[in-house]
This record gives structure tokens, C-alpha cells and sequence, in this order.
């Protein structure tokens, strides 16, 4: 892999392991915490900055999924970040992205600015001193410590860590066998000759049925509705022919990620005006990879959405539907009527024994992490914000939040609001501006004020679950998160921070 080193000027300005204050304090070392100090540091090196990290290490979603074959659903190329070029197979294991991390880490001195195992429990704005107070927990004593920034960059992602949603089944407690949800999997559990049901279909599920197939006496997969599947080759033909003649692996990673992003975006329109065309191609992949031509996809495979409404789940070679093809997985399309002592008993009166049950049921939305934020002493409750873009809240100076993409890479948004951020702060210093916050424009009164998302556009279980607490949106490009990276590859470098929307002091 390419090396990409920040230059030692770069370094020395930028390094606040050991104080209590920075310019920039970064919340969260996953993927998005990690890829905005690379910016910070890169288009900012005068700036120092500090990252908090709840964890003991650095990975985020990829450290705290553990379940057997975790993997990424998106490709590396548009996944990896756009400054180190990805040169594995496209759908990659959590332990393979977590190397690739650390390397990004490690090549830029990332790791003198990360604060571990630290709970943050209170941010405080202050338009008096133009400053955030951030008070934490330290895990390693139980000491709270404070730190003070001037601009605060929210990366902690955007689901609970810690308490994944369970439903509240009925007899839950009455079953004898070993039940866990998949996001607290403890790896070291042995599972080899066992009978395994999984409850749900999406993305996790996707990738965890087939693993365990490979041990499992037998796998049940028991999900109230079907989900849609894009089957594959896990590799990238592009690339593996321009490696071939010998093209470099930069010019690699950014001619295979422009590929890629052309195709996603016209796979999105199409799902949004030929669903069903889409379905019956999705299908042919589907009984290609399977290996059986009569493939039969009532009732289990046939959603009720049109494609790409929720997540579409990645099976790279098929490996679910060739587990199912080879008696391996049962598929179980039903609701739940309550748990017994062995098992699962559906509303149908189907009897489904198994010796663990892991739940695929998704989790939690968690706006800010679930962190109290004040601003001049008033609690903010976000549903009473609207958004800017996606990443500023009116109300709220002197932060940003990074809220990535479903329907493409979500570190596409991390590379592209790390410029935006950094032009800012940039923009910021020149004016002497110490204080920035989004505000509705004269030319505003009277919009439309409406939640985050609508359901038609996207509507995964977690996010309509979650949307009461989550800002509100506007009705115009600027007041919302639309989801489409392709007009905001476009939209972003065009923002100009003179506009009336940002108020400066």
C-alpha cells in the first residue's frame, strides 16, 4: 500500500496528546474520526487537534462486531478512504479493514492525538469564551477529566454500541438455550454441531448465516419480511487488469473508484425508476450463484419495497444462497408468536428447536451518542434543530457532524465533509471569525420543517424507530440530508461560506 506521511511540521503543530485544550477536538476513532484527522491534519497543520475514543482501541463498528464473518457491505475502493489506496479484494473482513486503519494511523501519526477509554458525559458551549467544554469519564481510573475545544467534530457514528435493539418477544425468558444479539457476540463462543436460528434478513444476517453454515449442524434463518441480495465475485475486474499492465496502485484506486460510483449511481436510479427490471437482473445473479436455475424465490426472497428502500445486502459469491442450495439453511418467512424452552414457536404454530438463537434485529439509533449538549446553559434537544446539509445543526456553533451514506460508502462522506470542515476552520482564521453556526435565511420563513428523512426515500427499521429524535429537515437542498452522494460530490465544492446561511462573530 501506498505510504502517505505527514510532514513533520505538519506533525509537531498538530500533536495535543498531553494537553487539555485543542483547536479541534474529534469524538470517535472509527472510520470517521480516523479519516477527519487525516483532513485536519493535512489542510489544517496548524491546527492542533485531540481525538476521544470511548473504546480501547481504535476501529469503531469494526471493533465492536465480532460475530463470525464480519465483513464490510460496501467495496473497499469506495469504502477505503480516497487518500490510501485499497489493493485487497472488495468486500473485506472487519480484520483486514482494522489493519488498513491502523496503517492510515500509523503512517501519519494519528495515534499521539487519541485519547483511549474515554466516556464523554457532557458537552457545554459558551459564547462568552467561543469554547466547548467536554467532560469525560477516564476508563483506566475513573477520573473525570475535562478538555476545552474550539470546534468540535462529532464522529462517534450513529447507533448504540453498548444496547442493540432486542424486541420485546414474548417468553424470551423461558428459552433454555444460549441467546445472544449479534452485535454482542463473544467470538470465543463454540458453536461447531450446533443448531443455529438467526432472526432477521439484512445485511448482518447476510453475513453471518453463511459463516456459521460452514460449522453449524444447521442454520435457520427466520425473518419477518424477505430482503433484496446483489450476488458477486468478490473482486474487481478493472482492477485486477490495470494491475496486470503494470498501472500504479493510486491511479488504481482512483480509476476503479470512479468506476464504481458510476455504476452504484445508475444501479440507484434505476432501483427508483425500473424496480422491477432490477429485481428480475438481481434474481438471474441470484440463480447463477446459487447453482439452480429454478431457484425459488416465493415467498422468501420477494420484498415488498422496491430495491435499494432499505439497505441492499451484499452476498459476495452468493454464500448464503449456496448454503441454502446446499441444505445447509432453512428460510422461515413468519412473525414471532413467543419463545419456548427449545426454541421459537411462529404465528403460523411452526415449532423452530435450536441450541443458540442469535438476533440480527439491527439497533439502536443514537443521535450524538446519546451525549447531553448544552449551549449557553440550555439543553439542546436535537428534534428541535434543523440540519445543514446533513452535518451542522441550526442552534449549535462551532460543530459538525459526520452522518455518512446507506445507499453508497459511508467514508465517501467522511473524505468529502473533511474538506468542507477544513475549508471552513481555513475560512474561519482569515476573517477572525472565533464562532460559526447555521441559521435560516430570510428567504426561508415559512419552509416547510419536516423529519430527516422521508419514509419513501429510505426506511430501515432503525431509522423510523429512531426519526422522532433526530434533527429536522428543511425543504430545500440546504436544509436536508438527501442521501445522494452523486449531487453532493457536486454541491459540496460549490458551498460558499459567505452565503447567508452562516453566521460568523
Amino acid at each position: 500500500m501506498t505510504t502517505t506521511t505527514a510532514p513533520a511540521a505538519a506533525r509537531e503543530a498538530t500533536t495535543a496528546k498531553d494537553a487539555n485544550h485543542a483547536d479541534v477536538l474529534i469524538v470517535g476513532a472509527g472510520i470517521s474520526g480516523i479519516g477527519s484527522a487525516y483532513h485536519l491534519q493535512h489542510q489544517c497543520p496548524g491546527k492542533s487537534y485531540a481525538i476521544l475514543e470511548m473504546k480501547d482501541t481504535f476501529g469503531g463498528t469494526w471493533e465492536t462486531h465480532k460475530y463470525p464473518g464480519v465483513r464490510s457491505d460496501s467495496d473497499l475502493y469506495t469504502f477505503g478512504y480516497r487518500f490510501k489506496p485499497w489493493v485487497g479484494a472488495p468486500i473485506a473482513s472487519a480484520d483486514e479493514i482494522l489493519k488498513y486503519m491502523g496503517e492510515v494511523i500509523e503512517e501519519n501519526g494519528i495515534g499521539d492525538h487519541i485519547h483511549y477509554g474515554h466516556r464523554i458525559t457532557a458537552c457545554r458551549w459558551s459564547s462568552e469564551t467561543n469554547r466547548w467544554t467536554v467532560e469525560a469519564v477516564r476508563k483506566a481510573d475513573g477520573a473525570a477529566v475535562v478538555f476545552t475545544a474550539n470546534f468540535l467534530w462529532m464522529c462517534q457514528g450513529y447507533y448504540d454500541h453498548e444496547k442493540p435493539y432486542i424486541p420485546d418477544w414474548p417468553g424470551l425468558s423461558d428459552y433454555k438455550g444460549q441467546f445472544v444479539h449479534a452485535q454482542l457476540w463473544d467470538p470465543a463462543t463454540d458453536y461447531a454441531g450446533k443448531r443455529i436460528l438467526v432472526i432477521g434478513s439484512g445485511a448482518t444476517a447476510a453475513t453471518i448465516v453463511p459463516a456459521f453454515a460452514e460449522k453449524a449442524a444447521h442454520v435457520t434463518m427466520l425473518q419477518r419480511s424477505p430482503t433484496y441480495f446483489f450476488c458477486s465475485e468478490n473482486k474487481n475486474e478493472l482492477a485486477d487488469r490495470l494491475r496486470e499492465v503494470g498501472i500504479d496502485e493510486p491511479t488504481v484506486h482512483r480509476v476503479v473508484r470512479a468506476q464504481i460510483m458510476h455504476d452504484q449511481d445508475l444501479m440507484t436510479r434505476r432501483c427508483q425508476t425500473e424496480p422491477d427490471q432490477v429485481f428480475e437482473e438481481l434474481k438471474e445473479l441470484i440463480r447463477a450463484f446459487s447453482g439452480d436455475p429454478n431457484f425459488a424465490f416465493e415467498p422468501h426472497f420477494t420484498p415488498k419495497y422496491r430495491p435499494w428502500q432499505q439497505r441492499l445486502a451484499f452476498c459476495p459469491e452468493g454464500d448464503i444462497f449456496r448454503a441454502a442450495t446446499a441444505g445447509k439453511l432453512t428460510v422461515v418467512t413468519d412473525t414471532i408468536d413467543r419463545f419456548t424452552e427449545t426454541g421459537v414457536r411462529t404465528a403460523d404454530g411452526t415449532e423452530i428447536e435450536a441450541d443458540i438463537i442469535v438476533a440480527a434485529t439491527g439497533f439502536n439509533l443514537s443521535v450524538m451518542g446519546g451525549i447531553p449538549f448544552e449551549v449557553d446553559g440550555k439543553p439542546v434537544d436535537w428534534a428541535d434543530t434543523v440540519t445543514y446539509r446533513g452535518m451542522m445543526m441550526t442552534g449549535v456553533p462551532n460543530m459538525a457532524w459526520v452522518m455518512g451514506y446507506f445507499r453508497a460508502s459511508w467514508t465517501l462522506r467522511v473524505d468529502m465533509m473533511g474538506d468542507f470542515v477544513c475549508n471552513l476552520l481555513n475560512h474561519m482564521d482569515d476573517i477572525g471569525a472565533k464562532k460559526v453556526e447555521v441559521v435560516l435565511r430570510p428567504q426561508d420563513e415559512g419552509m416547510a420543517i419536516l423529519p430527516w428523512i422521508e419514509a419513501d426515500n429510505f426506511n430501515p427499521g432503525y431509522l423510523m424507530r429512531g426519526l422522532d429524535a433526530m434533527p429536522r429537515r428543511g425543504d430545500k437542498p440546504e436544509w436536508r440530508h438527501n442521501q445522494d452522494y452523486w449531487a453532493e460530490k457536486d454541491a459540496f465544492p460549490l458551498i460558499d461560506l459567505r452565503s447567508d446561511e452562516f453566521r460568523y462573530a
